[in-house]
């Protein structure tokens, strides 16, 4: 497959060129939560079929963004995973998830598809570390079938995929709760008094759980100020 160039000397546009094809930059968004196996990518990514996810992952490898790797213990199954490179794409993918929920997101519409693993990035983005000094604790999420936990400790975080070995807290939510919340239409709090969520743990730590992720408000793309 011909790669395409904007044959411009410009960052920007070389920055495009490799990572500017369709998928492409979602599949890098899936690999900032961690390796992944070729299964794992197909699964999260409906509508890339085989063909075309072997050759990104191809055009990836070669450009020095992502490489093979082999899971630990007990999968032992091959994988891949964002090189260095790679990594430092991190801040740009997640200040275009903090403008997309601003300007893009919206209602979410009839067939798309919503996986409660994006939520790792996605509450990377909305961190507000100011509100985390002091803070040392554990949270683990539980929506729909996904578990991950985010460890906090005096104003940085760490968002991992998987169950924690000791959480301080467990927050279990449904995805369209979990939605409504993102989307600003619900709270956690509203939604443990509905019963449509549950929570426990550290008190404390559930407290200051709502300070910690500021979900930017949505806005009006057409609108005037």
């Amino acid at each position: 497959m011909e790669q395409r160039t904007y044959n411009q000397y410009c960052a920007t546009a070389r920055t495009l060129d490799l990572i500017g094809e369709r998928w492409t930059l979602l599949l890098i968004r899936e690999l900032l939560t961690g390796p992944k196996r070729f299964g794992d990518l197909q699964s999260s990514l409906r509508g890339l079929g085989t063909g075309l996810l072997s050759a990104r992952l191809k055009h990836l490898e070669r450009e020095g963004l992502a490489r093979k790797v082999t899971l630990p213990p007990p999968a032992r199954t091959p994988a891949y995973a964002l090189t260095e490179a790679g990594e430092e794409l991190g801040p740009a993918v997640r200040e275009l998830a903090r403008w997309g929920m601003k300007w893009a997101l919206g209602e979410r519409r009839e067939g798309e598809t919503f996986h409660p693993g994006w939520a790792v990035l996605g509450l990377e983005t909305c961190f507000v570390p100011e509100a985390a000094a002091g803070l040392r604790a554990v949270y683990e999420f539980r929506i729909g079938d996904e578990v991950f936990h985010a460890r906090v400790d005096d104003g940085t975080l760490e968002m991992t995929h998987g169950p924690a070995q000791h959480p301080d807290a467990t927050i279990t939510i449904g995805e369209e709760e979990f939605l409504s919340i993102a989307a600003g239409r619900s709270s956690l709090v509203q939604a443990v008094e509905d019963g449509a969520a549950a929570t426990s743990g550290d008190g404390d730590a559930l407290r200051r759980l709502a300070d910690l992720f500021r979900i930017p408000r949505p806005q009006s793309r057409t609108g005037g100020r």
